[in-house]
C-alpha cells in the first residue's frame, strides 16, 4: 500500500501532545512511518513536501521533520503534469499547496493521502 503523508502529518510527532487528539495522531503517524521502514507500506515523498519543509521558519524543527523523509521509498518530482493537475484542483476550492500535494499523491498512484490538517488548527 502506498501512503502519502502531507507536511502536517510529518510535523505531528513534534507538536505539543497535551491534547489527546494530537497525541493519538502523532502515535498513528509514527506507526505508519515504522511500517514504512519495515517494508509493510510504501511511504511517498515529493518535491512539494520537501519545498514546504525547506521554508519552515524553525530550523531545528525543519531538520527533525526532514529526517522523517529518510523513511520514504518513492519521490515524486514537481512536473508540469503535477502543476496542471494542481491548478485544476484549485478550481474546486482546494488551496494551492494542498492541491499540489493531492496532485503529487495522484501522480504516485498513492492508495491513501493522509493529513492532520483541519480548519481549527495551525499545524
Amino acid at each position: 500500500m502506498k501512503i502519502y503523508l502531507d507536511v502536517c502529518c510529518l510535523n505531528r510527532p513534534f507538536d505539543d501532545s497535551s491534547q489527546s487528539r494530537v497525541r493519538l495522531e502523532a502515535e498513528a503517524v509514527l506507526s505508519i512511518l515504522e511500517m514504512g521502514e519495515a517494508g509493510e507500506l510504501e511511504i511517498i515523498d515529493s518535491d512539494i513536501i520537501e519545498d514546504e519543509i525547506s521554508v519552515m521558519p524553525d530550523v531545528e524543527r525543519q531538520a527533525k521533520v526532514g529526517s522523517l523523509l529518510m523513511r520514504c521509498v518513492t519521490r515524486i518530482p514537481l512536473t508540469s503534469a503535477v502543476e496542471r493537475r494542481g491548478l485544476k484542483l484549485t478550481g474546486w476550492g482546494i488551496s494551492p499547496m494542498d492541491a499540489l500535494h493531492l496532485a503529487s499523491a495522484e501522480s504516485a498512484r498513492a492508495d491513501v493521502l493522509l493529513t492532520t490538517d483541519d480548519d481549527t488548527e495551525n499545524s
